[in-house]
């Protein structure tokens, strides 16, 4: 059964973007999509209730003035759950995942272009995934760690990618990675890129 990982060399998605992303493109034990696109909707629908439980409006209210609205540990269970130990480098095609470090206050994009080369950020799914999902005054940041090339700590304290990349689909068509050595000249000729933009 086709899917849509199998027509598109790169697919991207930032905020709750980000996680369809993924599930679109992370292999199951038969290394197919975990997901196929009609199998989205559903999910959210089944979830949704309690990744956004509802409260009462003035304690929801004084409960923003303290930190994130929702504490996470929902979602983040969910997507743990969902993801396993499944790293970058295992999607079924190119994955694009921007996020904003909020300690560096720069945009961290995590892809399996940039984790070709470098092992450090080959990352694993979750992590970036409970990141970018990760919306300031709905739910607090979060922090892990990797290790880089030499062995030594590298630390992310991230949130949604949509702060700084709201529509990730140019990065996507940037030329990265190991393959932007092997690209021609003109690879930046956009009239040969196919885009489907699905907006959330």
């Amino acid at each position: 059964e086709a899917r849509l990982a199998d027509y598109f060399d790169t697919i991207a998605g930032t905020s709750t973007g980000g996680l369809m992303a993924t599930m679109l493109t992370a292999p199951d034990q038969h290394g197919r999509p975990l997901y196929a696109a009609k199998d989205i909707v559903p999910f959210y629908l089944e979830h949704s209730p309690n990744i956004f439980p509802q409260r009462n409006e003035i304690l929801s209210l004084l409960r923003m003035l303290c930190g994130p609205k929702y504490d996470g540990k929902y979602l983040r269970n969910l997507i743990r759950g969902l993801c396993g130990n499944r790293r970058f480098q295992e999607t079924i095609t190119h994955l694009l995942i921007p996020t904003y470090d909020i300690k560096t206050l720069q945009p961290q994009v995590f892809s399996t272009y940039e984790a070709e080369l470098d092992p450090g950020m080959d990352v694993l799914l979750s992590d970036i995934c409970i990141s970018t999902s990760s919306a300031p005054v709905y739910f607090p940041a979060y922090f892990f760690k990797t290790k880089d090339c030499q062995g030594n700590d590298r630390e992310f304290n991230l949130i949604d990618g949509g702060i700084a990349t709201n529509n990730p689909a140019l990065l996507a068509m940037r030329p990265t990675g190991a393959n932007a050595k092997l690209l021609p000249a003109n690879v930046l000729d956009y009239g040969k890129y196919l885009v489907l933009s699905v907006g959330t």
